[in-house]
């Protein structure tokens, strides 16, 4: 219980994607990792490096270390994003916000729930501009539904147009200005000196357990959030190794990473070459990375949306993902290694691919794989109802993603072209 009391406040301290990267700095600002900069690296040092605020990528740095242990997720979570002029008058009564999607949410599910705003915001100041994070911890907006007496056939399926049904209603008054008031209190500045923010629309719901032995958890966000936080976990907690390992978490998977901070930017690949210097070739030569994005579970009321022989299941452990197209970058090779190092652990695992007719989307594995072309496994944490407003997961698959993060990055090996060899 204590895992998921943890990864409970992870969740709620990361709102946004500027929330995510700095508990995650801060947590290992805690553990000895020092923000790098133009110094020599030290054998031995722990550093960290941020790119606009919502990536960072985490490291230690041995000098003799044969090849990279790399893991990667993301910090961003589909919702809505609100636009630098916020305010509008709806119906002559109300003030809603103007907002834009982001990233495929499930739109009915965001409706009717305490919503807030969070992330960072540019204040001027008489040096320059500063960057100031807010989350504004109260129950501040809403997305009303359209009662079914107004509108008879909403349960026969629903379309919903984001410019319109899905527009946050935020005060009961006419005047605008009220919200950049509050944004400005909230980052400790005067109006005139907000000059711009990124805001993101997020649920205030919590984590919460539920089932016949509380072992479900249904939280916002755990698509991607459950798989930072274990890989986070994994990374601190693992056992030294002759290799080095390095987290990654990128922004902007959720609307296709190619971005100065996703994972098809050269974020990944500048770190490794300041890392390896003259020796990256060889290093790259003998690395390794795990990409870790959440699977979709056989769902209780409609398991024919599943392949019927590779359908992972709540509760059934880590998800180890297949795709022939390579949308995941799992090969026979990727899957050997860490399927064995899972093993090796007493780790459980499940295989996934898609139904053959229902392609089941994409994560950053192959992405990340075009800028730093390493042998690469795509694995998760199996959920129901992924980009909803609230997902379903496993308290089992919490512990499993963990125990299977500090397997990886504790386990010795060496890669080669056709094969790998434990060392340990």
């Amino acid at each position: 219980m204590q895992l998921i009391e943890e990864l409970s406040d992870f969740i709620k301290n990361c709102p946004s994607p500027f929330h995510t990267v700095q508990t995650v700095v801060n947590m290992l600002g805690s553990a000895g990792f020092e923000k790098l900069t133009n110094a020599p690296l030290t054998d031995g040092g722990k550093y960290y490096t941020v790119r606009n605020g919502t990536s960072v990528i985490a490291f230690v740095y041995r000098s003799e270390g044969r090849g990279f242990s790399v893991s990667a997720a993301h910090t961003d979570t589909p919702n809505f994003r609100v636009k630098s002029t916020s305010e509008k008058i709806a119906a002559g009564a109300y003030t809603v916000l103007e907002t834009e999607k982001y990233g495929g949410s499930i739109y009915y599910t965001w409706l009717d729930r305490p919503l807030s705003v969070a992330g960072r915001v540019l204040v001027r100041t008489e040096s320059g501009a500063k960057t100031r994070l807010i989350s504004v911890d109260r129950d501040l907006l809403v997305i009303p539904s359209v009662a079914i007496h107004l509108n008879r056939a909403v349960n026969d399926g629903a379309k919903f147009n984001p410019a319109v049904d899905l527009l946050p209603l935020y005060s009961a008054k006419t005047a605008t200005g009220g919200f950049s008031a509050l944004i400005a209190k909230e980052a400790c500045a005067r109006p005139e000196d907000v000059i711009s923010y990124d805001l993101s629309v997020f649920v205030r719901d919590g984590v919460r357990t539920f089932g016949d032995s509380d072992e479900f958890i249904l939280s916002p966000r755990l698509d991607d959030l459950a798989c930072v936080y274990s890989c986070l976990k994994g990374f601190l907690e693992a056992e030294p190794t002759g290799r080095i390992p390095v987290l990654a978490l990128f922004d902007n998977e959720e609307v296709g990473s190619e971005t100065k901070q996703g994972a098809a930017s050269t974020f990944l690949s500048d770190t490794l070459s300041r890392i390896g210097g003259e020796n990256l070739a060889n290093l790259l030569s003998d690395s390794f990375s795990v990409s870790a994005d959440n699977a979709h579970a056989k769902h209780p009321n409609h398991p024919e949306y599943s392949d019927p022989d590779h359908a992972p299941v709540l509760g059934g452990g880590v998800v180890i993902k297949y795709n022939m197209a390579q949308h995941y970058a799992t090969d026979a090779l990727s899957f050997a290694l860490f399927s064995e190092i899972l093993r090796k652990s007493d780790v459980p695992s499940q295989i996934y691919y898609n139904r053959a007719d229902l392609p089941g989307g994409s994560t950053l594995g192959s992405i990340s794989d075009t800028k730093v072309s390493i042998p690469t496994v795509d694995i998760g944490l199996p959920q129901l109802a992924m980009h909803s407003a609230v997902e379903t997961g496993h308290r089992a698959d919490v512990l499993a993603g963990v125990q299977a993060m500090k397997a990886y990055y504790s386990a010795d090996f060496t890669v080669t072209d056709d094969g790998f060899t434990f060392l340990k």
